[in-house]
Parts: structure tokens; sequence; C-alpha cells
């Protein structure tokens, strides 16, 4: 019997995979668990028009992510922060201020968690470097420099 699977299942396939299994496994335990929908002429043709609709959202998504990508990249975004006379800063500066002075400084919004700064915290006054992750196809690095705050 053809199925076509509504979620992964493990040893048979991956979801929106259609799959040949014996009778007894497809109804007994795959189509009532939900793991599965037989495959009929109609579930097929809405299986096919589902993969259509999810490629198109997910090309939208990537030319966004290559419009940001363009946009960003080489920015250099300026960190102010309180630090003593040796250039120590008190605190560290993480992802979340990266993306706040994103926003405030060049009106980018972007996900703090999308930002990988590569010394993980930054402890000292400094040149540093992020990456920006907009899309698995698309990571780009911003300059950030962070100086003193002044009082």
């Amino acid at each position: 019997m053809e199925i076509i699977l509504k979620q992964d299942v493990q040893n048979l396939g991956y979801a929106d995979e259609i799959v040949k299994v014996k009778n007894g496994y497809a109804r007994n335990y795959l189509i009532p668990q939900g793991l599965a929908i037989p495959a009929t002429e109609p579930n097929r043709k809405m299986l096919a028009e589902t993969l259509k609709q999810r490629a198109f959202k997910l090309e939208k998504i990537r030319k966004e992510a290559e419009f940001m990508a363009g946009k960003i990249e080489g920015l250099e975004v300026v960190i102010p922060t309180k630090a003593s006379e040796k250039g120590t800063i008190f605190g560290s500066v993480t992802n979340i201020a990266v993306a706040n002075a994103l926003k405030e400084q060049h009106d980018i919004d972007i996900d703090r968690k999308k930002i990988i700064i590569k010394e993980d915290h930054i402890k000292e006054l400094g040149e540093y470097t992020a990456q920006v992750n907009l899309h698995k196809d698309f990571k780009v690095s911003i300059n950030l420099k962070v100086v003193a705050e002044e009082a």
C-alpha cells in the first residue's frame, strides 16, 4: 500500500514523502496514529500543491535574506558602554547589545539569536567582528566598534 507520510517516521521516511508499506502496518499503525494518510489521487494532488506553496514561501524567505545581506554586509556598529580608564568594560557586550545598536543606528531589526560574536562576550574596548546568520545560505559579517560611553 502506498501512503503519504505526515511527519518523519524513523527507518521509513520523511514528512511529505510517498512510501510503500505493507497493508497491515499502514492500516493498523501509521494511519490511526496520524503519521500517514493513504496515497489516493486527491491526497497526491493536495501533496503536490502543498509542496509547491512551501517552495514558493522558502524562495520568498531566501530573497528577503539576500536583500538584508546586501544591506548589512560590512556595516560598522558603534557600541558605547561604560568602561574603566584601562579599557575594561563594566559587564560585557553581548549579541543583545549588538541587536539594539543595529536597530538604533541603522534601523535594521535582526533577531539577537542570529547574531554570533566570535569572542563570545566582549570585555574590552576595541574593534571586533560579528557574524549575522540571516539564512542557511547567507551569513554576513558586521564590524563592531566598542567605545567608552561619555559621562
